[in-house]
């Protein structure tokens, strides 16, 4: 199992058709795409700032932006499934579908040490990754990613968030970081292209 994180940012993006377009086609069985909030994610974030509400708020607020993004997503390319829980997803994927994760389990009523800033949606991707055993996760950026950065230094640099890289200890499975033009890369490793894989 693959979990391939789509930054919120390609929500607006002519490339998004295409990537959804390959998820579904190469990525059935495989694939569980977890979506960015985007705007709708920066609209909380604006939110937040202007009312001075607490972080427990601005969290479920946040899960639900990913949550619109997905429905987004599944409405231009229905043939990705929706999908709410890790068995919902399991399911899915023995049935030969890519999944789309609605992360609506991660709303709280209390808070804890990921309902804050510091655990994004790129977190909850590599979250996602740890429990359900996954062999992969592509990152899918607007941005480019200098392959020679640590993972602390691209939290740093604000391109994945500041619990990332600690959460990202001893795991066992290969962190890839692709720009939104890497589409070939894609599919080569989907395709099983051993010149896709980063050295």
């Amino acid at each position: 199992m693959w979990i391939v994180k789509l930054g919120g940012s390609l929500g607006g993006d002519p490339m998004l058709l295409e990537w959804l377009d390959l998820l579904a086609q190469l990525g059935g069985g495989r694939v569980t795409v977890v979506c960015g909030g985007g705007s709708l994610a920066d609209e909380v974030r604006r939110l937040q700032a202007h009312w001075q509400f607490d972080d427990l708020a601005a969290h479920n607020m946040a899960v639900l932006a990913m949550a619109q993004v997905a429905y987004q997503f599944h409405a231009l390319n229905p043939m990705l499934r929706l999908t709410t829980s890790k068995s919902d997803i399991r399911r899915v994927l023995q049935k030969g579908q890519t999944a789309l994760w609605l992360p609506f389990e991660l709303q709280r009523d209390q808070p804890d040490a990921n309902s804050n800033w510091d655990a994004t949606s790129d977190s909850i991707a590599l979250d996602l990754a740890r429990k359900l055993n996954a062999e992969r996760l592509v990152m899918v950026k607007s941005c480019t990613v200098d392959p020679l950065l640590s993972l602390a230094q691209l939290g740093d640099a604000g391109i994945v968030d500041r619990r990332f890289a600690t959460l990202s200890d001893g795991v066992s499975f290969p962190i890839e970081f692709l720009h939104k033009h890497d589409l070939d890369r894609m599919r080569g490793l989907l395709l099983g292209d051993p010149r896709s894989v980063a050295p």
